[in-house]
């Protein structure tokens, strides 16, 4: 019991403060499982995040899902997952709330500008201390820079995964034979469990199904559309929660929850279903060398999506600024993340 409320009280503070999408999620994640309460080591760390890449739903929810049923069960799992969820879909539900009466504002953008640089500076943190578990070899570190290139070039990242580690596998095959070593709600649930089920990669790729799925049908005007993906990014947790606005524009409180239920369920079933896979998958040499692929070309993947978060966020000296003040005090002086977001949110508001 006491493990589960342990996992519980962290992965609710990380539902509340985990701002930034995915790739800070993963961030936070691994300062507070791997650096600070040892959980994980880095490499089960990186194999987690390896599997959570080959399944749809959301990425980092369902990294959170992975370190809740290792550390606390199935009950870890489930309450876990949910409380990593619940905070940033309440807070969704509330922008939702305020959007259609009041509209964007000011104030939200400003904070957005002020958290985008500190977002940056704690995925640098987090890529830094996943270089040497995650690039053992020089093989390795190529398919790390191959899967940079690749994604930014705009290959999907699913694609990169499975042919890059396809070359990985055939090339270490060779060079061992070489050296002989061996809109209902009923309607809106099933549309968002259907978008939960088969959505791979992060959840910025959200945009694209919401846009298929219910900008095509005009439930949803272009302006819901990009603010939906605009809250979820404003508000802390996964980026998923943006299902959770979209519901409550097409259907009130009920289309929230359903919305909401049917985006995140897939998610639990398939970390419950893969979990086990893992610890397997680490034991046999031609599965681990699939795995540390994975980590490599993952690391790749996170370093391309941080210089495209770069790109974004950093535009004028101040957001420079924020970048290199918070950079400092993690580093420097180990920060907590959740104050810098803080400061970052506040200087964004004075600057607009």
């Amino acid at each position: 019991m006491t493990a589960l409320l342990e996992v519980l009280r962290l992965m609710f503070w990380l539902g509340c403060t985990a701002f930034g999408g995915p790739a800070a999620h993963i961030a936070m994640l691994r300062q507070a499982v791997v650096i600070k309460r040892k959980w994980l080591s880095d490499q089960e760390f990186l194999d987690y995040l390896a599997i959570v890449q080959l399944i749809p739903g959301p990425n980092s929810t369902e990294l959170v899902m992975h370190v809740a049923l290792k550390q606390a069960g199935w009950r870890g799992l489930w309450l876990g997952g949910a409380a990593f969820i619940v905070p940033a879909a309440s807070i969704t539900l509330g922008f939702a709330v305020l959007y259609q009466q009041f509209g964007t504002t000011a104030i939200a953008k400003g904070i957005l500008m002020g958290i985008k640089p500190v977002v940056i500076a704690v995925i640098i943190q987090a890529i830094s201390g996943l270089l040497r578990p995650a690039l053992k070899t020089s093989n390795h570190s190529g398919l790390a820079i191959l899967a940079f290139l690749g994604y930014l070039s705009g290959i999907n990242e699913l694609v990169l995964l499975l042919v890059l580690t396809a070359v990985f596998l055939l090339w270490s095959w060779y060079k061992k034979l070489l050296t002989l070593e061996p809109i209902s709600t009923g309607i809106l649930f099933l549309l968002f469990l259907k978008i939960g089920a088969t959505l791979y990669g992060s959840g910025y790729v959200l945009i694209a199904y919401l846009k298929n799925e219910f900008l095509t049908r005009g439930w949803l005007s272009e302006s819901q559309l990009l603010t939906a993906v605009a809250i979820g990014q404003l508000t802390p947790g996964p980026v998923f929660s943006s299902a959770t606005f979209v519901g409550y524009q097409i259907a009130g409180f009920s289309g929230a929850l359903v919305a909401t239920l049917g985006i995140f369920l897939p998610a639990f079933v398939l970390v419950w279903l893969t979990n086990p896979l893992v610890q397997r998958l680490r034991t046999l040499a031609w599965t681990a060398r699939v795995l540390d692929s994975f980590n490599a070309i993952t690391i790749g993947l996170m370093c391309a999506v941080t210089a495209l978060l770069f790109r974004d966020a950093i535009q004028n000296v101040p957001t420079a600024l924020i970048l290199i003040i918070s950079s400092v005090g993690l580093v420097r002086f180990q920060i907590n993340s959740t104050w810098l977001i803080t400061f970052g949110a506040l200087i964004g508001v004075i600057l607009v």
